[in-house]
Order: C-alpha cells, then sequence, then structure tokens
C-alpha cells in the first residue's frame, strides 16, 4: 500500500474468515474482536467501523477461482444488506485479478475429476499457492499425492514422497498405486516445467514396470 498510503487492507483467508467480516459488516458489533483477530493481516491503525464502510475486493492471483468468487459473493450480499441495493455501488467493488494459467489449470482439474481416476498426482512447488488449491481441489474427490518434482516418485521402492493436504511436513507412502488396472491423473503447478511433467508420468509407469516409450511406440 505504499504507493496508496491512505489505503486500508484487510487479508481473509478464506470463507470461514470472510464470513466473520460479513457479520460485522451487518451488525456492526465486535470491531474490537475483529481487530484482534486480523491483527497481523490488516494495514496499522484499522477500524473496522470505518474502513469496512467501503470495500474492494482483489484475489491472489493463485488463489482457487471458486472460493474468490463465493467470498466476493458473500461480501457482496453482505455490504447490500447493510446498505441496500441501490447504494451498493458506492461500497462494493470486485476486482477480478486471478490468473488465467491457474484459472486454466482450475479448470482442467474440474474435467479430471468429472472422469472415473483412481489417484490424482499433482505436481509442482510445496509453497506454491495454486498447486496447494489443485491439491486440495483434487483431494476432495479421490485419493491424491502432491509431489514437489518427479524425483519424489521411486520406481524401484514403490513409494512416493508426498506433502499430504493440509500438512506442513513431507510424507512417504508405500504401494500408492492401487492394485490391477487403475486410472492415474496427472496435473501440475501453472509454472511447474513440462518436462518436469512428463518425467513423473515416466515414473508412474515404471512404478509399475512398464516403460513409456514403448507404450509410445
Amino acid at each position: 500500500m505504499t504507493q496508496y498510503p491512505g489505503g486500508r487492507y484487510l487479508v481473509v483467508r478464506d470463507m470461514a474468515e470472510a464470513r466473520l467480516v460479513c457479520d460485522f459488516i451487518e451488525q456492526e458489533a465486535g470491531g474490537a474482536e475483529l481487530r484482534e483477530r486480523f491483527r497481523a493481516a490488516s494495514s496499522p491503525g484499522f477500524d473496522p467501523a470505518r474502513d469496512l464502510a467501503r470495500v474492494g475486493i482483489a484475489n491472489q492471483t493463485t488463489m482457487l477461482s471458486m472460493e474468490s468468487l463465493a467470498i466476493a459473493a458473500e461480501l457482496r450480499r453482505a455490504m447490500g444488506a447493510r446498505y441496500g441495493q441501490a447504494a451498493l455501488a458506492a461500497h462494493f467493488r470486485s476486482f477480478d485479478t486471478i490468473c488465467s494459467a491457474t484459472q486454466d489449470r482450475q479448470d482442467a482439474v474440474v474435467k479430471l475429476l468429472s472422469d472415473s481416476v483412481d489417484v490424482v498426482v499433482v505436481i509442482g512447488g510445496y509453497n506454491s499457492s495454486n498447486t496447494n488449491h489443485l491439491a486440495a481441489l483434487c483431494a476432495e474427490r479421490v485419493t491424491t499425492y502432491h509431489v514437489q518434482d518427479a524425483a519424489c516418485i521411486d520406481p524401484a521402492a514403490g513409494t512416493i514422497r508426498h506433502k499430504p493436504v493440509g500438512s506442513q511436513e513431507e510424507a512417504v507412502a508405500h504401494n500408492w498405486l492401487p492394485p490391477g488396472k487403475a486410472v492415474i491423473g496427472v496435473t501440475a503447478g501453472a509454472s511447474t516445467p513440462n518436462n518436469e511433467v512428463g518425467e513423473a508420468v515416466e515414473r508412474v509407469f515404471a512404478t509399475r514396470g512398464v516403460s513409456l516409450a514403448a507404450v509410445l511406440a
């Protein structure tokens, strides 16, 4: 906010935190609790009564699009309830700053999950927001392994090193591929190189003792 020294900000991580803000907007009560809850995620001197009277929504560029849109809709609803629909434009604006590449990956994952897949491997940095969102989206529907890179898949040992959704620590899964015929989905974060994805696919095949070159021949 250095470019706009008079600007104020409040950062919410998810819908649960957004609803706390909406409760204050609608009821204008619990300002002290709200300031304390967001003490480390708001501008210095943040005052809910003053700074939540006019709200603009901007998204982290790699945020899960569906959640981002739902949060914006919830805040729009709260502002409309507080100030009336006729005055909404003077109190609320939403800006779509989701990265198009991230949106494309999310859309592709939704399509992937609509097919019958047994396991999904998500490739990308453990600190990558968009990759973590992809893993969380997949884990809601199917067994998911978020790997940092192709080297996390060890065909000889039959193991996969991965970061479980919601965890900060890496884990190792043994015999991670389902027995018998299985459909494996593979996706990757927006900044994951294509060659890394290709190597991961090759290692998945090798885990079953199958040469990818032979399959493609």
